[in-house]
């Protein structure tokens, strides 16, 4: 390392003399720590090249605090912007010079260290080091707020070590922790599995959700909505048990279509609709309050573990990962009115069901079949999509109507022919994609008719619900787990009662009843209707 004594060039001035500005010598640069009120002194030589120049920048600093001429040297550093380098501290000024090292793309014509530099009165070691800028830099790097190029900046100090920093005592936060999920015991999925060629248990919803959907939505939309997608499946499942979900009814056709245009009389479309009832989308940050909100009303805070994502063909899900209980939101679906109700579908009827179906004797498919239980569908579906809509102002039961009508319409048709015969209801194109795929999924080639049918389960169960609502105790409903009203008067007797758990909703009975009465006015649903229809 070279001697760090004061350039003696008598060709170059120590220091730069403009008439515009005061002349001035420098002064030993005083910066403040941090860490106290001690000041630190460092000398300062600054070499100038010949050519006039007014101000002089630290290559790759900003410019506030690139300006050096002029400057008031004297001051503490960092008491004000104006100050410059004068005002910059000494690792402040490495920081920038750093910085412009990593982004050059002149790197090896900078290779010479002039000095490292050492605060001694600084609690916190301060090493900064500062390269000599050769003049054969190329233009635009290294210049002056005048345009000159700066050919050399030098700084030297005191080279005394400094104790090492005392360890500061870490303060502590007293910060509430997010509840960890309780342990709760295994719990089996609630919705129909099949086997792959292995033998090994597979969801069958998990096994028809194509993987490159993605793809041929791009590909549908680019051909402006005449190509049949032709999806693919990581897991396909066994022919037999597609075949048994390929199978279509009509038995309320007329029902859902008559739904669906008193929604279009009152709101005029769909979009309306969806804005008028639901509201605006919600930010995930909102999302999670809502959903503790609800959680900690129904007791069950700290139990569900809760993921957001806008990979869903559904609003929401409930499933079981690893014997956890998994409730997965789609963000892009999520709307302020629309959330509580998409809560107590998921928790308040699918999670606290199948909580209250682990204390049941009919707890495994051994039990369910030893005690002749009838499938949960449809009054498993039916029942979370009536507390969907509950408490609505307008309980308006569109989005099972229009599952039931586009997967029948599906077994009749093309995938692009379903497309455009669903936009006399819904306008919106991506909106039509994702009621489409619904009911096309597990299908290879769409241009083929076909249909998956379990969407037809939310409007079946739903009007079968209603039709014996009188009858029915939604209380035991949902207290002997995943099983059917149809079963409940058989298997009350047998139930295990003690500490089962009911949501809120259904506590007041007859507030309860007062919105399925609500339910079947909207939607213009008679009692004659249902025992003609069931």
């Amino acid at each position: 390392m070279r001697p760090l004594e004061p350039h003696t060039d008598s060709a170059l001035p120590t220091h730069h003399t403009d008439p515009a500005l005061p002349t001035q010598t420098p002064q030993p640069l005083r910066t403040s720590s941090s860490h106290g009120s001690a000041l630190c002194t460092l000398g300062v030589v600054v070499r100038f090249p010949s050519l006039p120049m007014s101000r002089v920048s630290v290559a790759g600093a900003p410019p506030a605090a690139s300006v050096f001429g002029g400057a008031e040297c004297g001051k503490k550093a960092g008491s004000s912007p104006s100050n410059g380098v004068a005002a910059t501290s000494p690792w402040r000024v490495l920081s920038a010079e750093a910085r412009w090292n990593r982004q050059s793309a002149f790197q090896p014509l900078c290779q010479s260290w002039s000095s490292t530099l050492r605060c001694r009165s600084c609690p916190i070691w301060s090493r900064a080091t500062v390269r000599e800028f050769s003049s054969v830099r190329p233009a635009g790097l290294g210049l002056g707020l005048g345009g000159t190029m700066l050919e050399s900046f030098r700084v030297t100090g005191s080279s005394l070590v400094l104790p090492p920093k005392p360890k500061s005592k870490v303060k502590r936060r007293n910060l509430t922790p997010l509840p960890r999920p309780k342990q709760q015991p295994q719990l089996c999925r609630s919705f129909e599995r099949g086997e792959d060629l292995s033998g090994k248990k597979l969801c069958i919803l998990t096994a028809i959700k194509p993987v490159n959907l993605e793809k041929e939505k791009l590909r549908f939309f680019k051909s402006d909505y005449t190509y049949n997608p032709q999806f693919e499946y990581a897991n396909p499942s066994l022919p037999g048990v597609l075949a048994k979900h390929s199978t279509a009814s009509d038995r309320f056709l007329k029902q859902s279509i008559n739904i669906m245009e008193l929604t279009l009389q009152k709101y005029g479309s769909y979009e309306k609709f969806e804005q008028a009832t639901g509201g605006s989308l919600l930010s995930k940050t909102r999302i999670w309050s809502h959903v503790r909100k609800y959680m900690v009303k129904e007791g069950c805070l700290g139990e569900i573990v809760v993921h957001l994502t806008e990979d869903l063909l559904s609003r929401a899900s409930m499933t079981v990962v690893n014997g956890c209980p998994t409730l997965t939101i789609n963000v892009s679906t999520a709307r302020e009115h629309w959330l509580e109700g998409m809560l107590r579908h998921e928790i308040g009827t699918h999670y606290f069901r199948g909580i209250n179906n682990l204390q049941q004797p009919w707890n495994s498919w051994i039990g369910r079949k030893k005690h002749e239980l009838k499938p949960n569908n449809p009054t498993e579906e039916g029942l979370a999509s009536i507390h969907s809509v509950l408490f609505r102002k307008d309980p308006f039961l569109w989005r099972a109507a229009l599952l039931y009508y586009t997967v029948y319409q599906a077994s009749k048709m093309s995938f692009c022919e379903l497309f455009r015969d669903i936009g006399k209801f819904v306008k919106d194109p991506n909106t039509r994609w994702d009621y489409c795929v619904r009911a096309k999924r597990g299908w290879t080639d769409t241009s083929e008719p076909g249909c998956f049918s379990k969407d037809q389960v939310y409007l079946d169960g739903i009007l079968q619900i209603l039709r014996f609502r009188e009858s029915i105790d939604f209380h035991l409903l949902t207290a002997l787990g995943k099983v059917s009203y149809e079963d409940v008067d058989r298997l009350k007797e047998l139930a295990v009662t003690e500490n089962m758990r009911v949501p809120h909703f259904l506590h007041d009975h007859s507030r309860y009843m007062e919105h399925l009465e609500k339910i079947m006015e909207v939607n213009e649903l008679t009692d004659a209707e249902l025992k003609d229809l069931i």
